[in-house]
């Protein structure tokens, strides 16, 4: 069986590393390499760094933190996010070092783009982003850099489901960084069933990430603030959410918590 992953998030502001909360409020937590180094060491399936003032701004991808990253030998699947404009910007953030990328203002403004993207590199490199909330018994869609919701466009869902990216991250923005608040009427009632789902954002419960787990079309679960309280959080969530679907917790390479395979 394909396992599913456990993603560790750090989100970058103004080059450091922020808890963030709903999309508006920011706490600083460090230096950003810092926090992935230790969610490389800790064993997370992947490592997601979203730089949250680069599209807003219309400034290019974050080569410098990437450079940075790159220097520490990471031996965890490393996704980026932020910036992203056109082909020369993923292909260079590709070059320097990222396994795969996540788009979001470009499913808004230059859906051509993302075709473009894809093409170059393959829909597997590609995550779509779609910040959403549950609002009145329907999703809305989010643009950040507005702050405007909308709900999807058919035509957005339509790119999706032609198979131009590989998986849809889904963010609960209103609920991000609160415990235990995501919302799941956002994945149960996303209107594409068919497509590969990352859920991130209020997910602190081991038994609603398990939960999660359990859906066919949910392949990994992102954690961003919670995993930034205590040492080795990766460890414990895995262990406290004990699924078959997950793979072992590790503490380095060649020692593993738990028996099952």
């Amino acid at each position: 069986m394909l396992k599913k992953r456990l993603m560790g998030v750090v989100t970058v502001k103004d080059g450091w590393a922020v808890q963030s909360f709903g999309y508006r409020r920011y706490l600083p937590l460090g230096k950003p390499e810092c926090l992935i180094e230790n969610l490389d060491r800790w064993g997370a399936d992947e490592i997601l760094v979203q730089v949250i003032d680069r599209s807003r701004c219309n400034r290019e991808p974050d080569f410098r933190l990437l450079e940075s990253i790159g220097k520490l030998g990471l031996a965890t699947p490393l996704i980026y996010a932020g910036g992203i404009r056109n082909v020369a910007d993923s292909v260079k953030v590709i070059q320097y070092g990222a396994d795969r990328l996540v788009v979001d203002a470009l499913l808004h403004d230059d859906l051509q783009a993302v075709q473009h993207l894809s093409a170059r590199l393959g829909a597997q490199a590609i995550i779509a982003s779609l910040p959403l909330s549950w609002q009145e018994g329907r999703i809305e869609w989010f643009d950040y850099r507005t702050q405007t919701r909308t709900a999807i466009a058919n035509q957005v869902l339509s790119f999706i489901s032609s198979g131009v990216v590989s998986e849809v991250f889904i963010s609960d923005f209103s609920h991000e960084g609160q415990a235990n608040g995501f919302e799941s009427n956002l994945i149960t009632n996303f209107p594409l069933q068919d497509v590969p789902i990352v859920a991130f954002g209020g997910l602190s419960d081991p038994n609603q990430i398990r939960n999660l787990l359990l859906q066919p079309n949910i392949v990994a679960i992102a954690v961003g603030n919670f995993l930034n309280y205590k040492e080795q959080t990766i460890q414990t969530y895995k262990q406290a959410i004990s699924s078959a679907q997950l793979r072992n917790p590790v503490y380095d390479s060649s020692h593993s918590l738990l028996t099952h395979a």
